[in-house]
C-alpha cells in the first residue's frame, strides 16, 4: 500500500485487524487500518490531544 499522503510505500501486514495503527516511514502521518469488503484501507487516523488531566 502506498501512502495518501505522500505516496512512500507501507508495509500492512495480511493479517492486520480493522483499527490497527500504522505510520508512514517517510512522512510520519499515522492511519488506521480499515477493512473493506475483504480488501485493507488506510483512514487517516485521529488525532487526540493531551487533556492533562482536565
Amino acid at each position: 500500500m502506498n501512502c495518501p499522503e505522500c505516496d512512500a510505500p507501507i508495509s500492512v501486514p495480511d493479517d492486520a485487524a480493522a483499527g490497527e495503527l500504522v505510520a508512514c516511514p517517510d512522512c510520519g502521518a499515522d492511519y488506521e487500518v480499515a477493512r473493506s469488503g475483504g480488501s485493507l484501507e488506510l483512514k487517516k487516523a485521529e488525532s487526540i490531544g493531551e487533556d492533562w488531566g482536565e
